[in-house]
């Protein structure tokens, strides 16, 4: 196709914007802070607090409150050594206005301000001024308390001294700005969530959040002496542990130390979250990569040596070894390298060796010393190895009849024409009823219909050899062909979107959460890599005359009848409620749900693995006590339930 030549515009260099101080930040907050959804907005928290757990690293400060205002303004204080406020020799400003107007500002980039640090950009200060509508910093320090604010990141006031005072440290107060923002509203409950892992990683910090919008106050304190000791512990308060001391191993050299701590459940999953400098590594690294060579290498020593492994026996493999496992890796280090998709993964090559070394030195002396301890993690080792070897027998045989079977996909399977899996979608639709709508109602071009039926399998009870064979979950498995397990390979995976597209009930809800387990547990690679989605179908159908609207929750239904001015009473106005996505039909799904251009998709991330975690075992697990405490506390925010 030739290129139109379109000459009417003038294109000139007063054409080439430059985006001076934090203007460029306004223009693409998504670029510095993920998004402008909740999570984007919660992470500019996140971002003033580093600064204060920063100084608590160096060994500054051992107290950080933050308080959430009455008008959804955050405040963060700290007792910390308080920003610098001279002037700065090379921007001729004072320090606390070079750190909160310009981009890559801080004491982080290989000066002796700090040792430590979680932020590795320096944007922190900056980007939240540039996207709060207003700003103000306090700083304590040298006996005087200086001042200054901002207005969208630009300064109103000069750094001005207001008065006197014996204490040291930071308060930050800034409000969000409603312009950026889809909503200004922060959630208590991720705040708290992310504090309590922050206090556990800082092992004698104390953190204090304190919630002023109500008219009881809501104060939390988080401190933990048993720093990541406690941290396996609360992990772990949910399950069955199959021993009570709790494994700790630590180590330091010149520019690094690590601590871990270690305790197995009788559950069929590990879990081992990992961290550097405060940072979640979700996509692991040389920390973790350390720690699994050397785990798997002394447990086999030790099964050997003491004969719980014959001969003719083969070693332990390490998904054997880290069956029911938690394990927290936290590491402190002079100069973090990050990689990976989400920059969560770490990449310094020494610290896989010095890993390695802790683990093989201090795990070893453990388990010699711990003789029933080291009997309880070896037999749940050796069992884990017999199921697996099980399993290995089971896919085999499921291998081989798909081999045979000349129409390998399942029979339910409606697949679609497109062949590259970055532009085909996989619904996974409840029901055949919906499903039929759905294949009726998609683009077969790149849209394939996997229907399920009935309740599956709750793999939060259950050994990988019971998945094969499952006749709910295996037709998946074999559809995204991508295994699952150890035996996951993304590179074959047939579907680079897999949307769950469950009805708005009770039902539907459950099913979509057993399927959720099997993918957070089994084929975890798929949501880190960005492939599960959760398809919102409409709440109700609005329609008066020939107009119609789809609305999703009860939030827009009230907005759509304020805005056209509306009474529900009218009889004029038919409101129907879906309750499941067989009452539409296939046109109906394909426009609300289905079609790229006008549907709405909840894409699954995992931005913090140990709730997650949490969340699941509570849900899904084998304790019922936990699940009853969770549903009483949370039975008042219900808003939908069939009776």
């Amino acid at each position: 196709m030739k290129i139109p030549v379109k000459q009417e515009k003038y294109y000139g260099d007063e054409q080439i914007q430059v985006l001076e101080g934090l203007e460029a930040v306004r223009k693409r907050p998504s670029m510095y802070i993920g998004s402008t959804s909740s999570r984007g907005l919660h992470h500019l928290v996140y971002e003033i607090m580093d600064n204060s757990i920063d100084e608590a690293l160096a060994g500054y400060c051992d107290l950080i409150q933050v308080i959430i205002n009455k008008d959804n303004s955050v405040t963060n204080i700290d007792n910390g050594r308080g920003i610098p406020v001279g002037i700065h020799p090379k921007m001729g400003i004072s320090t606390l206005e070079v750190v909160h107007t310009v981009l890559h500002a801080g004491g982080k980039f290989g000066g002796e301000g700090y040792s430590v640090s979680g932020g590795l950009h320096g944007v922190g200060a900056s980007v939240v001024n540039a996207l709060s509508e207003w700003m103000e910093v306090k700083v304590m320090r040298e006996g005087k308390i200086y001042r200054q604010r901002y207005e969208r990141g630009v300064p109103v006031t000069k750094v001005e001294v207001i008065g006197e005072c014996e204490q040291v440290g930071t308060i930050t107060t800034f409000k969000p700005d409603p312009e950026i923002f889809d909503d200004i509203v922060f959630d208590h409950e991720i705040l708290l969530k992310r504090f309590r892992e922050l206090a556990f990683l800082n092992r004698g910090l104390t953190i204090k959040l304190i919630d002023d919008r109500n008219d009881e106050r809501k104060e939390t304190t988080l401190h933990y002496e048993g720093g990541i000791v406690s941290f396996v512990k609360y992990i772990n308060q949910n399950k069955n542990t199959i021993h009570d001391d709790i494994i700790y191993l630590s180590a330091e050299k010149e520019n690094a130390e690590i601590e871990i701590a270690i305790q197995y459940t009788d559950s069929y999953v590990e879990n081992v979250f990992s961290f550097a400098n405060n940072i979640a590594t979700t996509e692991g690294g040389t920390h973790v990569t350390g720690f699994k060579t050397a785990i798997t290498k002394v447990i086999n020593d030790y099964a050997r040596k003491y004969n719980y492994l014959k001969e003719n026996e083969k070693n332990l493999s390490g998904e054997d070894v880290r069956e029911g496992i938690t394990a927290i890796i936290n590491i402190k280090l002079l100069e973090p390298q990050f990689e990976g998709q989400t920059k969560t993964k770490l990449g310094n090559a020494d610290i896989r060796s010095f890993t390695e070394a802790v683990v093989n030195e201090k795990l070893q002396y453990i388990l010699e010393e711990n003789p029933k301890t080291a009997k309880i993690i070896v037999e749940k080792s050796i069992t884990s190895s017999r199921a697996r070897e099980a399993a290995r027998k089971a896919r085999e045989l499921t291998k081989r009849k798909t081999a045979l079977d000349s129409a390998s996909l399942p029979g339910k399977l409606a697949d679609c024409q497109e062949k590259d899996p970055r532009l085909c979608e996989l619904f996974i639709v409840e029901g055949d009823s919906a499903g039929g709508s759905a294949k009726q109602g998609r683009d077969r071009r790149f849209q394939a219909i996997l229907p399920l039926w009935g309740k599956m399998l709750n793999v939060e009870k259950a050994r990988a050899d019971k998945i094969y064979g499952n006749d709910k979950l295996t037709p998946i498995i074999t559809a995204l062909g991508a295994g699952f397990n150890e035996d996951m390979d993304l590179s074959k995976l047939r579907y680079h979107k897999i949307i769950i597209m469950a009805d708005a009930d009770v039902d539907g809800s459950h099913i979509r959460t057993l399927l959720l387990t099997f993918i957070f547990r089994y084929m975890k690679e798929l949501i880190e890599n960005g492939h599960i989605y959760i398809a919102q179908p409409p709440l109700y159908k609005v329609k008066k005359g020939k107009e119609e609207h789809y609305v999703y929750n009860d939030r827009e239904l009230k907005k759509l009848m304020n805005e056209k001015g509306w009474e529900k009473g009218d009889p004029s106005i038919t409101i129907q409620r879906y309750k499941g996505l067989g009452e539409m039909n296939p046109d109906q799904l394909w426009e609300t749900t289905m079609n790229p251009e006008t549907r709405k998709l909840l894409k699954v991330d995992l931005s913090n693995p140990v709730v997650a975690d949490e969340i699941f075992t509570i849900l899904m697990g084998e304790k019922v006590e936990p699940r009853k405490e969770f549903i009483q506390r949370y039975a008042k925010k219900v808003t939908n339930l069939d009776i």
